[in-house]
């Protein structure tokens, strides 16, 4: 889901630090013969020390560097770990659905009304399908797409509408569970379709975590400059030193394996990057008087 990162740096790390160890241990026996020899040039003992001390410096460097990298690694392969996870269960789980309302349908007959409920099961279930398509075509398209300042102009006010109808109908939960307080005529600078993804991905997650009975305030207003939009939600909340990692790339809180809330930890990563090439920002913080999250965006006011 993301661009494919050069190996160039670190191959050149690793000759570095090969080289590094080479020039040390040559030094070293230079050193040795040196004094066995008894010589007692103490410019020559000195240089000596001074390459020394700087290829060791060198070498520790590029192994606290190199250890970075491999936590990194490892975190990387935890996350995607999950994220396999997070995708098989989000496949899996309509298609057998779907496969065992199609079984019934064709092994016995069944009423209309029924018919109806199987129909009704089964559309949900390829809208869930197809939610997760376009979820993982939209972080590929943006992901692969150089970040670039927009001149094109998005009123947010109707967006924010399709999300709020989007979300309710996929959820089934009535719309009116979605308050929406926006100044009239709001207008950002950014693709619509990139203004669309962030206001629908926020608005889905804090419904989809606030279930069986959503409360969620989405406000939108603008000063010197920018555009906030803030959307509040009555769901579980997160801890504190959790709401920055929410934002990288398949994170998700808690097992793959005991979660119940579909999702690929896709979401809040695809936010955070198409704000940022918008050049706004993104945070999350707790609610103070009640529990649940609240995730604030700013992007650029167009005038």
């Amino acid at each position: 889901m993301e661009p494919r990162r050069s190996l160039r740096w670190p191959i050149l790390l690793g000759v570095v630090l090969i080289g590094s160890l080479v020039a040390l241990t040559i030094g070293w026996v230079l050193v040795s013969i040196a004094a066995a020899l008894g010589s007692r040039n103490a410019a020559f003992y000195w240089a000596a020390l001074g390459v020394g001390v700087a290829l060791l410096v060198v070498v520790l460097a590029g192994v606290i560097v190199y250890l970075a990298l491999t936590v990194k690694a490892i975190a990387l392969s935890q996350r995607q770990s999950n994220f396999i996870d997070s995708v098989t269960h989000e496949l899996k789980s309509p298609l057998a659905s779907l496969k065992l309302c199609l079984q019934t349908l064709t092994r016995r007959a069944v009423p209309a009304e029924q018919q109806a409920d199987f129909h009704r099961l089964m559309l949900q279930d390829v809208e869930r399908l197809d939610g997760l398509i376009d979820h993982l075509l939209d972080a590929a398209r943006t992901l692969n797409r150089r970040p670039a300042g927009s001149a094109e102009v998005t009123e947010l006010g109707p967006l924010l509408e399709q999300a709020r109808a989007a979300v309710s109908q996929r959820h089934g939960v009535d719309p009116g569970c979605v308050r929406i307080e926006a100044a009239p005529g709001l207008r950002v600078r950014g693709r619509e379709t990139d203004v669309e993804i962030v206001v629908r991905n926020l608005v889905d997650n804090a419904v989809k975590y606030s279930l069986p009975d959503p409360e969620v305030e989405v406000t939108a207003a603008a000063g010197k400059g920018i555009v906030t939009v803030r959307v509040a939600d009555n769901g579980p909340g997160i801890p504190l030193s959790e709401r920055n990692a929410v934002f990288r790339r398949f994170v998700r809180l808690g097992s793959e394996l005991e979660r119940s809330t579909p999702g690929t930890g896709l979401g809040l990563f695809l936010v955070r990057s198409l704000v940022k090439q918008m050049r706004g920002k993104v945070t999350a913080k707790g609610r103070l008087t009640q529990r649940g999250s609240i995730f604030e965006v700013e992007l650029p006011a167009a005038g």
